[in-house]
């Protein structure tokens, strides 16, 4: 390698990288030299030690090496090529399904082989089937490697052999370790939280010695991992961080709380607001009272009372000559938002727009021109809102509803509309999925968070019980009794894989299975397949009574309110989380009457799934169902990481390094504080494509 290249060159100033190669290593997110240092091995080959041929056993892998006896290609289902090895001890068979001409060329006769591999027993002989090997000179016999050695996650085109080389070259030019300018943290940070440099952390974990820990380093949990792995998780905290400060350089329109349109919009109201709206709607109109964007978390249990708040402050917007956004996960959810808004603002005025993918080109087209102008107006839809042709007249307010069911680049699209001459408009989100705070001050430290922590009165917890399927008779016995009474109840059905065919398949099926049990109630059926229109006559028709059963998938999960449902009977519950358990248990209990959801389950349960209904049993209380669902599903799974948009982790891993938040959190004021030189630098080298999170 020559002089010029650091660290921070492009991978194709590597020797023997050209444009090709280049793309290979693009796949695998390698495009300078430094990045060859942070994409990790997931496993160690230990070729540091020598087995006799003699010695070896099934069930492990070994290095070995000898003299090749004989080769030759043997037809049968497969054509293989076969080379008996021997090294005085004894001989084992080296069988290749996968060779070329130039291969079975080189395995001569007398050629030096070694190989690495996994032994197994073939009528009396040893054999390896397609191992690792390479051709050895005589002079390197006996030689072995002075490091374990590592298996790299690939790529098609991209051998673990070059990888390696790539990867040496990379560590060659860490140079002196106590100097070296790769490492960003302070050592007063390394001493203060016992983590070694950067530079031993790397060489460690890319050649690792032979008496290294081997277990440690694939459970990810050694020292110089947890290293990696704190500075990763440091380096999104600042990203956050620093996005928060850039907010504050940003203005936003300045909306006024209008006290007596407030006062007389919630005198109408038909409920009074609790003590924890109140203080949370204060917190909102203080926010948007400011110059600054309002970058608002309102987290709240089903039924706490969210749209409401959302309401208000889209009520607020409009009063001070802007439109309000509010977007929705999914159709049936927008909407229900829809006719939400349009009855809580019957009596303002204000114009309430509704957008969907699912609207005929004329109604969409209306739409749109209605937007396009600067009137005041409540715009509610899915992820329609943020297509190219949809533009804003003056929007300064976006609401999003269940923010973590969007990527980041979709609520992005979505905010961009609103910015203008330095403008931008304020952000309040929303949330029924319980998430523990220190995950919520980590996953989303850029945003001020309120807590809905009170339940409207009148509302009683429902009762869950969870029953056998064998008992499925009894259940039903249930919905006709609590039927006969004019109430309505829910029968959600789940199955194990994530197709939506297959949930609608089962749903069909348990609806004419309860028709024919029920033949003097109504029984509907809704699901995601189902045309938007079609399911939302389904959902009038059960809303206003005219079915007495509601045969659903998941797609029920959030935002459904039937004030009549006093029955959720969930089929399969074994199968869901709890926290997904929760918010289709809180599509009950929104009435006057007492509500019971039943969790119908296949014997055997796993000790997991009997803990999960167990503590459905035991309490209503969201927050408390979030941190037990952590502790069973692990943190990641409570964000729902895959749609949240946030970046994948290199190195680091929410469920395994949970711990290191609190630390991490203390090291990036400390960061901020101390070193802000080193924040940009650490951002850059984690999260080289920051820029799609600058606004969100």
């Amino acid at each position: 390698m020559t002089g010029r290249q650091t660290l921070h060159s492009s991978v194709v100033d590597l020797p023997g990288v050209g444009s090709k190669l280049e793309t290979t290593l693009n796949r695998l997110g390698i495009y300078k030299i430094q990045d060859l240092l942070f994409h990790l091995p997931f496993r160690y080959l230990d070729q540091t030690r020598l087995t006799p041929i003699g010695a070896l056993q099934a069930g492990r892998e070994y290095l070995i090496e000898g003299t090749v006896e004989l080769c030759q290609i043997q037809f049968g289902r497969r054509r293989q090529l076969v080379c008996r090895i021997s090294d005085g001890t004894g001989a084992i068979l080296v069988r290749l399904f996968h060779f070329s001409r130039v291969q079975q060329d080189a395995l001569t006769r007398g050629t030096f082989i070694r190989c690495w591999g996994a032994p197994r027993p073939n009528k009396g002989l040893m054999e390896m089937i397609h191992p690792e090997y390479r051709i050895l000179p005589r002079e390197q016999l006996g030689l072995t490697e002075s490091t374990l050695t590592p298996v790299y996650p690939t790529t098609d085109g991209l051998a673990q052999t070059r990888l390696r080389k790539f990867t040496g070259l990379a560590l060659d030019l860490l140079g002196d370790r106590s100097e070296d300018p790769l490492d960003l943290l302070p050592r007063e940070l390394l001493d203060d939280h016992e983590l070694p440099d950067l530079p031993s952390a790397l060489w460690y974990v890319h050649r690792p010695p032979p008496q290294a820990e081997v277990s440690l380093l694939l459970n990810g949990i050694h020292p110089a991992q947890r290293r990696l792995a704190f500075e990763e998780l440091l380096a999104h905290q600042l990203s956050l961080k620093s996005l928060r400060n850039r907010f504050l350089h940003v203005r936003a329109p300045t909306i006024a709380s209008d006290r007596t349109n407030l006062a007389c919009f919630v005198q109408d109201l038909p409920f009074r607001l609790t003590a924890a709206q109140c203080r949370v709607l204060e917190e909102i109109l203080r926010d948007l009272r400011r110059p600054t964007p309002m970058l608002r978390l309102v987290q709240g249990d089903v039924g706490s009372g969210k749209t409401v708040l959302a309401a208000i402050a889209a009520l607020m917007a409009c009063i001070s000559g802007y439109q309000a956004a509010y977007m929705a996960p999914t159709e049936l959810l927008a909407e229900q938002h829809y006719a939400n808004i349009c009855r809580l603002l019957d009596s303002s005025a204000i114009p309430v727009i509704y957008l969907s993918g699912s609207l005929t080109r004329k109604l969409r087209n209306a739409a749109l021109e209605r937007m396009r102008d600067s009137t005041p107006a409540v715009i509610i839809g899915t992820h329609a809102l943020f297509q190219e042709d949809v533009a804003f007249g003056r929007l300064g307010l976006v609401i999003i509803d269940e923010q973590h069911r969007f990527g980041v680049a979709q609520r992005l699209a979505l905010f961009e509309k609103g910015v203008a001459e330095n403008r931008c408009p304020h952000q309040l989100i929303m949330t029924a999925t319980p998430i523990p705070r220190t995950l919520m001050m980590t996953a989303f430290a850029d945003l001020d968070l309120s807590i809905i922590d009170e339940m409207p009165p009148g509302r009683s917890p429902v009762r869950t019980v969870a029953l056998s399927n064998e008992r499925r008779n009894e259940v039903i016995e249930r919905i006709a009794a609590i039927c006969g009474q004019g109430q309505q109840a829910y029968w959600v059905c789940t199955l194990i894989e994530g197709s939506e065919n297959l949930q609608a398949q089962a749903a069909e099926e348990t609806r004419e299975f309860l028709t024919g049990m029920l033949p003097s109630h109504r029984v509907g059926l809704i699901h995601g397949r189902m045309q938007a229109r079609e399911k939302d006559k389904i959902m009038h028709a059960y809303t206003a009574g005219k079915l007495d059963v509601l045969v659903a998938t998941t797609v029920i999960e959030v935002g459904v309110d039937v004030p009549t449902a006093s029955l959720m009977v969930i089929e399969n519950a074994e199968r869901l989380g709890l926290s997904q358990l929760h918010q289709l248990r809180g599509r009950v209990g929104r009435g006057v009457q007492e509500s019971h959801c039943v969790l119908l389950y296949q014997p055997p349960l796993s000790e997991t799934a009997r803990c999960r209904l167990e503590i459905m049993r035991a309490t209503n209380d969201g927050f408390e169902i979030a941190n037990k669902d952590m502790e069973l599903r692990g943190p990641g799974e409570i964000l729902g990481l895959r749609q949240t948009g946030l970046p994948a982790m290199r190195v680091a891993n929410l469920e395994r390094d949970f711990e290191l938040l609190p630390r991490v959190q203390t090291a990036a004021d400390y960061l901020i504080a101390e070193y802000p030189e080193a924040t940009n630098a650490l951002i850059n080298r984690w999260l080289p494509q920051r820029q799609i999170y600058s606004s969100v």
